[in-house]
C-alpha cells in the first residue's frame, strides 16, 4: 500500500491506494464535508458511513473552501489538522483535502462503490450521485442527528 501520512492521502498517492483496495476487492465508501469542530454527530455519521463498505475515504474541504461556504470566521481548525483528526478515527481509513466548490472531481477520481451524505441531503441533491449511479454504485442519505453541528457549538460558546 502506498504510504499515506497519518492516513491523509494526496493527489500523488490517491490512485495507487485506490488501486490496491480494488485488487483486494474492497468496497469503498466516500463522503465529504468541512468537519470543522468534530462532534458526536460527525462521529456517528462516519461510523454509519463506514458500515456501508470495507474502506471509508473522507474528502475534507480546504480552509479556502470552508471560508467560502461558511463565512470569514471559519474554519476554526486548519485543513491539515481537520484531515489528520478525522483520519485518526477508527471508522475512517483515509482523508483527502479538496479545494473545489464540490467534491465531484474527487468522486470521479475515486469512483466509490458507495457515496453517502448526512440525512439533511436528499439523494438527488448529493453532488456526484448521478455519476455514481451511472456505473451501478449506491448513493445513500444517512441518519441526521438533530441539534449537533459545528455552528451550534460555536453559538453556544458565545453565551
Amino acid at each position: 500500500m502506498a504510504a499515506a501520512t497519518n492516513g491523509v492521502l494526496n493527489q500523488n498517492n490517491l490512485q495507487s491506494v485506490i488501486s490496491e483496495y480494488r485488487k483486494q476487492n474492497k468496497k469503498i465508501v466516500f463522503t465529504n464535508g468541512c468537519f470543522d469542530l468534530l462532534h458526536i454527530g460527525h462521529v456517528r455519521y462516519l461510523q454509519q458511513a463506514r458500515a456501508e463498505a470495507d474502506v471509508l475515504i473522507v474528502g475534507v474541504n480546504t480552509d479556502a473552501s470552508v471560508q467560502k461556504l461558511k463565512g470569514p470566521t471559519r474554519p476554526i481548525q486548519n485543513e491539515n489538522d481537520r484531515a489528520e483528526i478525522l483520519a485518526s478515527l477508527k471508522a475512517v481509513d483515509h482523508t483527502i483535502l479538496f479545494s473545489e466548490d464540490t467534491p465531484l472531481n474527487l468522486i470521479k477520481s475515486i469512483k466509490p462503490d458507495f457515496l453517502v451524505k448526512g440525512g439533511d441531503w436528499k439523494i438527488e441533491q448529493i453532488v456526484g450521485s448521478d455519476f455514481v449511479l451511472s456505473y451501478g454504485g449506491h448513493v445513500k442519505s444517512l441518519q441526521f442527528i438533530e441539534g449537533r453541528s459545528t455552528t451550534s457549538i460555536i453559538e453556544k460558546s458565545k453565551t
